[in-house]
């Protein structure tokens, strides 16, 4: 199958843009395990890739079929992301305050958190959906897999430089981790009312 350069070109660059959340959340998470396998990397990189793969396809059915339900649901995008993020990263701070970051097992990400996570930095990608509304179903597909796949290299590049700043900072790595998804919190939901 042939794509256009500027089919990719323009798909990488939607995968960084929307990754940049999944950046920052993956370095909180290396932040907060310094600890952490390299299976465990991957599992947090997919989910974050899985997230932004599936986001665009959603928006993308959205605007063919449910369009004026989309419109409606879109406006909430900002107070759902800052939610969860506030959520994530306020029990991260709290733990880090109280001094529970004892040993890397217990720090560990469970893995509703992971989901949380993976629904909070994909959901300004549902607006994706729009802006591919005019590729047909293989197109879509496509390009959301490109941004899955920058996605994922993204999320591990930031879950090593996490892990190494972590190691670094152990003790207060999960204040941090906390303050980072709380500020990712509130800038998704400014930029979502401007």
């Amino acid at each position: 199958m042939f794509f256009e350069i500027s089919f990719i070109v323009n798909s990488i660059l939607l995968g960084v843009g929307l990754a940049m959340d999944a950046f920052s959340v993956s370095l909180a998470n290396g932040l907060n395990e310094p600890c952490m396998k390299k299976r465990r990397q991957i599992l947090i990189a997919g989910t974050f890739a899985f997230f932004q793969f599936i986001m665009p396809l959603i928006g993308w059915f959205c605007v063919h079929n449910l369009a004026r339900l989309f419109s409606t649901f879109e406006k909430l995008i900002p107070f759902i992301a800052l939610g969860l993020l506030l959520f994530i990263g306020g029990k991260m701070l709290i733990d880090g305050i109280k001094g529970e970051e004892a040993e890397c097992e217990n720090k560990a990400l469970c893995f509703s958190a992971l989901m949380v996570q993976g629904v909070a930095t994909s959901i300004d990608a549902l607006s994706v959906g729009f802006t591919i509304s005019d590729y047909n179903t293989v197109m879509a597909l496509g390009s959301s897999l490109i941004i899955a796949v920058v996605t994922f290299i993204i999320c591990i590049g930031g879950l090593i430089l996490g892990k190494t700043i972590g190691t670094r900072l152990s003790e207060k790595s999960s204040i941090l981790g906390g303050i980072i998804l709380i500020l990712i919190g509130i800038e998704i939901f400014l930029k979502g009312l401007i």
